[in-house]
This record gives C-alpha cells, sequence and structure tokens, in this order.
C-alpha cells in the first residue's frame, strides 16, 4: 500500500517526496532511470522556462517554473547522495557560505555602497576561490587562465559576452564602440567572401562556419559594449517576427487562405501592415 504525501511549504517535503521517487522497489520506474547526464537537458529546460516567464512578467507562471527549477536542484542532489557524494544539505551550506564570504560589506567589515564598488569585491573573492581550488592538489594556489571558469554549456552568445567580459577586465578591450561596429563589417565582409565564392567555386562550409561564427562574435560584443543582453534581445526579435507572421496568417485566414496559398509579395505587404499597427500602437501608447 502507498503512503499518504500531503503538499507542504517546507523544503523537507519536497527532499522526501524525491527520495521516495528514487527509492528502488517502490520507487518511479522513470526518476529511477536517471542520471546527471540524462536530467542535464531538463535542468537547462526548466531555466530558460523561468527565463522566460519573466520575459512575459508571468508572475503565477513564474511560481510555478520556479518550483520546477528547485526541483531539478533536489534531483541531482539527491543522486550526489545516493552516490555518497554530497547532499541537498550540503549544497545550502555551499552556496550560504559562498553568499558571506562574497558579501564581506555586508556580513563583514568591508564598505561598499556602490554596484561598482561591489562587483569589484565580489569578482576578486571569485578569483581568489577559483585559484585556491584548481591548486588544492599541490597544496599551492594556481594561475588559472582568467577565462577558466565560463561554463562551456552557456547559449552562445551569452558566453560570448562572458569570455569578452572577463578579458576586458585585464585590458584586452576595444576602446569604444567606433572599432567594434568596424570589427563587424570586416566580419561580415569575409563571411560574404566564403559564402559568395566565384562560380566555379564551391562554398566551403567549414570556413563558412567559422567565418559566421566570427561574425556572432563581434556581433555579441557589440551587445557588451551597449550593456545589451544579447539572448534577451534576440529573444524580443523572435516575439517580434512572431507576431507580425501572425498578423500574415490571420489576415490570410480571414480570406480563406493560408500562407503557402499567397505570394511573397503578398506577404511582404502583410508583414508591413503589421509594422505599421505596431508603430500605430506604440505611438498611441507613448502619446
Amino acid at each position: 500500500m502507498s503512503k499518504t504525501i500531503e503538499p507542504s511549504r517546507d523544503i523537507a517535503r519536497l527532499i522526501e517526496i524525491m527520495a521516495a521517487l528514487r527509492t528502488p522497489g517502490t520507487g518511479c520506474p522513470w526518476d529511477l532511470a536517471q542520471n546527471f547526464q540524462t536530467i542535464a537537458p531538463y535542468t537547462l529546460e526548466e531555466a530558460y522556462e523561468v527565463a522566460d516567464a519573466i520575459e512575459r512578467r508571468d508572475l503565477d507562471d513564474l511560481k510555478e517554473e520556479l518550483g520546477d527549477l528547485l526541483l531539478q536542484v533536489v534531483y541531482h542532489a539527491r543522486m550526489a547522495e545516493e552516490a555518497d557524494a554530497f547532499s541537498f544539505g550540503d549544497v545550502v551550506e555551499g552556496v550560504t557560505a559562498k553568499m558571506i564570504r562574497r558579501h564581506p560589506h555586508v556580513f563583514g567589515d568591508e564598505t561598499a555602497r556602490s554596484p561598482g564598488a561591489v562587483d569589484g569585491i565580489w569578482a576578486k573573492i571569485k578569483a581568489e576561490e577559483k585559484a585556491l581550488k584548481q591548486g588544492a592538489g599541490n597544496g599551492k594556489p594556481a594561475q588559472p587562465s582568467v577565462l577558466s571558469d565560463i561554463p562551456a554549456a552557456l547559449p552562445g552568445l551569452t558566453r560570448a559576452i562572458k569570455l569578452q567580459d572577463k578579458a576586458a577586465r585585464v585590458g584586452f578591450d576595444w576602446p569604444g564602440l567606433i572599432p567594434v561596429f568596424d570589427k563587424v563589417r570586416e566580419e561580415l565582409a569575409e563571411l560574404e567572401e566564403v559564402a559568395l565564392p566565384h562560380p566555379s567555386e564551391a562554398p566551403a562550409a567549414d570556413a563558412i562556419t567559422e567565418e559566421f561564427g566570427d561574425l556572432l562574435f563581434v556581433v555579441a560584443n557589440v551587445a557588451r559594449h551597449l550593456k545589451i543582453d544579447p539572448e534577451a534581445a534576440l529573444r524580443g526579435a523572435n516575439q517580434k517576427f512572431i507576431r507580425r507572421f501572425s498578423h500574415i496568417e490571420q489576415r490570410l485566414a480571414g480570406q480563406g487562405r493560408a500562407p503557402a496559398q499567397s505570394s511573397l509579395e503578398e506577404m511582404d505587404a502583410l508583414w508591413d501592415e503589421a509594422k505599421a499597427i505596431e508603430k500605430a500602437k506604440a505611438a498611441s501608447s507613448g502619446g
């Protein structure tokens, strides 16, 4: 007979539920079959769904998505506990110790009353932690690359920003926006050179991929200099595309047609119509 269990606001109940799901013989077959590698994609997905709820300003959905993300933390901690590596309590203790250590201006004697000063303290302490961690094998602080702590699994544009920001902190950066825009034009020209070959030549896929990557990397640098989150900017552009293409679909549906039954010229005209409607709405709300 299964055990009756009730919802609770206490994190201990979620830990209890996960333990039950992972108990051999009585737990959930699907949950028991999972490991760190198979759960990792779900962890990333839940993090993106949190970001999506924030983007949509949907606080009810955000509450649910934060719960799903918390479940992922509990899930990984449970698997680690089964491997005698660490428990959820160890995770909490570790992060609380880190927050206390990295905020000496709140929990210690340091003084910092501006965001810039706080960033400096945080970066200095984090760098010291990384150096000690990497040098733990021989008892001496290591000298890691300033780029070594940027996770490889980050979204490409986000990782590009972080890599550039780390390099900029040691002086490797463009002095302003103008040379960055010059670099964008240079990279675009190099992409055109390999992507639009002479008629007798076949496009080189590897070269095109490399040059396209270089272009994206410098565009990310533009975003960094403008203090723009490129992922958020692209999500906004995606939503704009969805809105305008949906307008095309709705207008054609009113005529009993689908986009595939329309011409490019007609869809372009409807796209421009959608843009005009958006601009009029923006002007009206702004006035």
